[in-house]
């Protein structure tokens, strides 16, 4: 066999959804083989999503996943398919990949490196499978091998990077490569952040150069399980070559790319490389043997996987991204759409005009009919689909300005959303009042600023929240990350949500972002919105305080800019107060070296004293590796020192 159609599938799995999961599998595999492909790689944990958390860990989950692997096998019929799911063995659990020749389960390979930094935790639940061994494990009625194999299937020896695998020094692959494997499938969770497509393409090309090998890379697709996205982008490659790349960002259940790969071509690579050293001697057991030949319809023409580049701007990978997750958060959580208390700030409007892109680029790739479809849980009416899946209350009291009240209306006009406007001031008197009777005597701002300021926040959240119910819905927070980082928000206030869309997401971006969507858009689907300008040209404002002050967020806080540095090098690159001075003063030279001494010194503090704060926060995307969710990438301790040793040496520089 010279050449062979080889297969990458992008799955949109949902945590312990059973027939779900194996049903968009199933059509995965259905669409392979109408391509003509013989060798298809699917997902890593595919059959039981990739986010079941603890769940891993119930011996009835490990036998509900073996059972649905049997029910599935039979689907594969006449080709070779690798599905991901966990697998019990001794007590243990192992991240495992099953394949299926003709469409009977021959054998198990389990991952070698489990992934254990930033939002992962493959450790507490699986244990990492020993390089060179194999045992045997029941499946059904028979036994197969499990353990670090290379399947022989027809001639062409196959075998496996599990994700993680392919992102150590020390890859499995090399040993691979010596091992005369002719194909490498990498079944992976590879969730998204920005620019991390140009990785996954770099291991991918160089293994598919230095293991002189075709290499197929296979990725989870959508929000998953509430906190992840994941952007699909598969990958296929052969002998250092593009040979084709999954659409990214796809609101479909699955996306499959397939390609031709000519192995005569890469044996004869591994047959001119001087270094290649054959591994000899190797035991039979780590060899699976089949006679089996996947049948062969090419020479196959590379129309059905375009490469996709479509999101090579970091504006615009944030805007499929984001606008993605909120399409499957709605759809899997059965809410009736989305609420957002709209201030007339950036926040509010950047989170309104996410819920914009959602509903637009979900048409664009689904089409009306299919858009109705996946949200078939929705009982839609008469009224255009923005006016009903997004609702916008401008919320203001005796401290609002016109400036605010005209934004918040006009971008919830360009974008088609219902729109309300709500007098809360007597509530906010109301409270004043009350609390002034009980405390025995006035509240000023000369005494009383934050409670004053906080109590405004907080009177908004009741009533948007008793819409939120009315409808059904889903109600969006709108706090960014610069304000979490130093805790410029307030509790049951601003921060009132289900979802936290942004929380992942530094302010400087969002400005950026909301500038970009003005004047270009999503090329070439979306076009920009230019009454984003009113939000533009704004200087953000809390907007709490009488209006004689001209508060602002970076007369409270620090210009977001700099605020954004400070908090990379310290939260990010884990850097102590000085080390930070040090470099900001190395870098801002436009600001003076007390200002900067200044802003680092209340960075500290306030990030210090509002832990508190971000354990509370509801959950937020992960897009970057500067996110601070506590439960999933930044870890710290809610009561501590505050860096009190560290700042006083900073104060005596």
């Amino acid at each position: 066999m010279n050449r062979i159609v080889a297969g990458a599938a992008a799955l949109n799995q949902i945590p312990l959804d059973w027939s779900g999961n194996a049903r968009r599998a199933g059509a995965a595999v259905a669409e392979a083989r109408e391509l003509g492909v013989g060798w298809l790689c699917l997902p890593e944990l595919a059959l039981t999503g990739y986010g079941c958390e603890d769940m891993f860990l119930s011996p009835e989950v490990g036998e509900r996943a073996l059972a649905t692997l049997l029910e599935f096998a039979p689907q594969c019929r006449g080709m070779v398919v690798a599905v991901g799911l966990p697998l019990w063995f001794e007590s243990s659990v192992y991240n495992a990949v099953a394949i299926i020749i003709d469409g009977e389960v021959e054998g198990f390979v389990a991952k070698q490196n489990l992934a254990g930094d930033g939002l992962h935790y493959e450790p507490r639940w699986f244990k990492a499978w020993p390089e060179g061994r194999v045992e045997r494990v029941p499946v059904g009625v028979r036994e197969v091998p499990l353990g670090d194999l290379v399947f022989d299937i027809g001639g062409v020896r196959l075998g496996f990077e599990i994700c993680e695998d392919a992102w150590v020094a020390d890859r499995p692959g090399t040993r691979l490569a010596r091992r005369g494997v002719d194909l490498i499938f990498n079944p992976s969770a590879s969730h998204f952040a920005f620019g991390k497509q140009l990785v996954r393409e770099r291991f991918v090309l160089e293994g598919s150069r230095a293991f002189a090998c075709g290499y197929v890379y296979a990725n989870l697709l959508g929000n998953e399980a509430g906190r992840i996205i994941y952007d699909g982008g598969t990958v296929i490659a052969c002998g250092g070559d593009y040979v084709a790349e999954g659409r990214r960002f796809s609101f479909q259940d699955h996306v499959v790319t397939a390609a031709t790969i000519d192995l005569n071509r890469t044996r004869l690579h591994r047959a001119r490389q001087v270094s290649h050293r054959p591994l000899m001697g190797e035991p039979a057991e780590l060899t699976v043997k089949s006679a089996f030949t996947p049948g062969w319809r090419g020479p196959f023409t590379t129309a059905f996987s375009q490469a996709s580049h479509a999101a090579d701007l970091k504006e615009e990978e944030f805007a499929r991204v984001m606008a993605l997750g909120l399409f499957d958060y709605l759809r899997k959580s059965y809410s009736g759409g989305f609420v957002v208390s709209l201030s007339g700030g950036a926040d509010s409007a950047a989170v309104s005009v996410l819920v914009k892109l959602m509903v637009d680029l979900a048409i664009t790739d689904l089409g009306e009919e299919g858009f109705r479809k996946k949200l078939g849980h929705i009982r839609f009416d008469g009224r255009p689909l923005m006016e009903q899946l997004l609702s916008c209350v401008y919320q203001s009291t005796r401290n609002s300005g016109e400036t605010t009240r005209n934004a918040a209306e006009t971008v919830a006009r360009a974008i088609g959303a219902s729109y309300q406007e709500w007098d809360v001031d007597a509530l906010v008197e109301g409270y004043r009042l009350m609390v002034e009777e009980g405390i025995g005597r006035e509240l000023s701002w000369e005494t009383d600023d934050l409670a004053l300021q906080n109590i405004q926040a907080r009177v908004r959240a009741p009533g948007v929240w008793m819409l939120t119910n009315i409808r059904n819905a889903l109600l969006l927070s709108t706090s960014n990350r610069s304000e979490a980082a130093v805790g410029y928000a307030t509790m049951d206030g601003d921060t009132a949500g289900g979802l936290s869309p942004i929380s992942g997401i530094d302010k400087a971006f969002l400005r950026q972002w909301l500038r970009w969507m003005e004047t270009t858009g999503v090329a070439p689907d979306i076009l920009p919105i230019p009454e984003l300008n009113v939000i533009n040209v704004q200087a953000p404002t809390a907007e709490l305080r009488p209006s004689e002050d001209k508060q602002t967020d970076e007369s409270d806080l620090m210009p977001y800019p700099v605020l954004d540095v400070i908090e990379k090098l310290a939260i990010r690159d884990k850097k102590l107060p000085v080390e930070v001075w040090e470099l900001m003063c190395e870098t801002h030279a436009d600001y003076d070296k007390e200002s900067l001494r200044a802003w680092v010194i209340k960075f500290f503090r306030l990030w210090s004293r509002n832990q508190w704060k971000r354990e509370r926060y509801a959950p937020g995307f992960h897009v970057d590796d500067k996110n601070l969710d506590p439960k999933t990438w930044c870890r710290f301790p809610i009561l501590s020192s505050g860096f009190r040793d560290e700042l006083a040496e900073l104060e005596k520089r």
